[in-house]
């Protein structure tokens, strides 16, 4: 089985693709009605947070981003 990807999309959401579980702070799973394919919202603006409804258009989100490397942790 493929990895989970995770794209950050230029200006918008955050697409998810693959088999994922999705919890909130309680650790109850969101219902994805069998997607295997969903965008999480970046912008703030989705009135179905935390998923993208297209609110970014709208609200004029911008944020482009570019893969680079994290520093290693703190020990």
């Amino acid at each position: 089985m493929a990895p989970t990807k995770i794209t950050v999309r230029n200006d918008g959401p955050l697409r998810i693709e693959g088999e994922v579980e999705l919890v909130d702070m309680e650790g109850r799973s969101f219902g994805l009605g069998g997607r295997t394919a969903f965008g999480l919202c970046r912008c703030g603006h989705s009135a179905n947070k935390p998923f993208c409804d297209g609110a970014h258009k709208t609200a004029g989100f911008q944020d482009k981003q570019e893969a680079r490397e994290l520093p290693p942790p703190k020990v």
